[in-house]
C-alpha cells in the first residue's frame, strides 16, 4: 500500500538490496531464522500493475491493483492474471478518483476487496464478479487480506492482523505481530498457508512468517534479489508487494509494485 509512489521510488533506491527498514531489536541475540527457497520460473508482469492483491484460486492466479495520481496509468481493479503475457483480465474495477483498491481474497464463493482510506471493503460473486454488497473496514486503512479458510484475516498497516467473521463481517480477534518481542509495523499484502500467515513487510522486500497462534515472527524470507533484477529491467519497480500460494501444486508466486515479472518459487519450512 502507499499513495506516495514518487517519494517511496527514492526511498526504495536508497533501500537498494538491504533490509534497512527491518526492526532489528533484539536479533543480535534471537535473530529471526531465514528461510529458504528454490526458484521455479519467472513470467511477465504489467508494469502498470500497482500490486496490492495476489492469490491464488482454483489453479488461476488474480491479482489487485491501485491506482494513485502520481501515476495516472494506474487503475484500481482486480481479475485474473495472464501468465503468457501478465495482463489482468479486468473483472472489477472500481471508481479510481473514490477509491484506492487494496487485498483481496476468495472464501465461501465470494471476492472480498479492501480499499486504502475510504474505510469501504465490497463484496463480489466469486463467479460472475457481480457486487453482492458492501461492509466497512474495522481500520484506519485496509492493506492487506486473506484467509485461513473460515475467516478473513486483514493487515492495515500497523503490527496488527484484524481476523474478521465472513458472515457478518464483525471482528472476531485482534493478533498483534512481534518479533522478539518488539511490536513489528508495516504488515502488507498477506498469503495464509502451511498453518502460517506470510506477509510483505512494506518499504522492502521481505516476506515475514508469521505463528497464528500468538503472532510471533518465527521466519523471514529476503527476496531482494528479485527486486534488484526487477529494477535492473525496469527501473521504475518500487518494494515487492504479492503473495499467492497455490496449494494444488504448492508453488509460491511473488511480485511487487510496477514490476516486469512474476517469480515462482517454492518456499522452505
Amino acid at each position: 500500500m502507499t499513495l506516495r509512489p514518487a517519494l517511496f521510488f527514492l526511498t526504495a533506491m536508497l533501500l537498494s538490496n538491504c533490509n534497512s527498514g527491518r526492526e532489528t531489536k533484539g536479533d543480535s541475540n534471537n535473530p529471526i531464522p531465514s528461510i529458504n527457497y528454490k526458484y521455479i520460473k519467472s513470467y511477465p508482469h504489467d508494469t502498470t500493475s500497482f500490486t496490492e492483491g495476489f492469490v491464488m484460486h482454483d489453479g488461476k492466479l488474480y491479482e489487485s491493483t491501485g491506482a494513485t495520481s502520481d501515476l495516472p496509468q494506474t487503475r484500481s481493479l482486480f481479475g485474473q492474471v495472464d501468465l503468457s503475457t501478465g495482463k489482468i483480465r479486468v473483472d472489477v474495477e472500481i471508481d479510481r478518483q473514490k477509491y484506492f483498491g487494496e487485498g483481496i481474497a476468495f472464501l465461501a464463493g465470494k471476492v472480498y476487496q479492501l480499499t486504502y482510506k475510504s474505510k469501504i471493503g465490497f463484496i463480489y460473486d466469486a463467479k460472475t464478479f457481480k457486487q453482492l454488497g458492501e461492509f466497512k473496514i474495522p481500520a484506519k486503512e485496509g492493506w492487506g487480506l486473506t484467509t485461513n479458510g473460515k475467516e478473513l484475516i486483514m493487515s492495515d498497516g500497523t503490527n496488527t492482523l484484524t481476523y474478521l467473521d465472513a458472515n457478518n463481517l464483525q471482528v472476531i480477534k485482534k493478533l498483534s505481530v512481534t518479533e522478539n518481542g518488539t511490536a513489528k509495523y508495516n504488515l502488507n499484502e498477506l498469503e495464509y498457508f502451511n498453518d502460517h500467515v506470510y506477509a510483505n513487510l512494506w518499504t522492502t522486500n521481505t516476506i515475514l512468517k508469521i505463528d497464528p497462534n500468538d503472532g510471533r515472527i518465527v521466519g523471514e524470507i529476503d527476496l531482494s534479489s528479485f527486486a534488484a533484477e526487477a529494477r535492473s529491467i525496469y527501473p521504475g519497480s518500487l518494494e515487492m508487494n504479492g503473495i499467492a500460494y497455490d496449494s494444488l501444486s504448492n508453488r509460491v508466486f511473488v511480485t511487487g509494485k510496477l514490476w516486469p515479472k512474476i517469480y515462482e518459487i517454492v518456499i522452505g519450512k
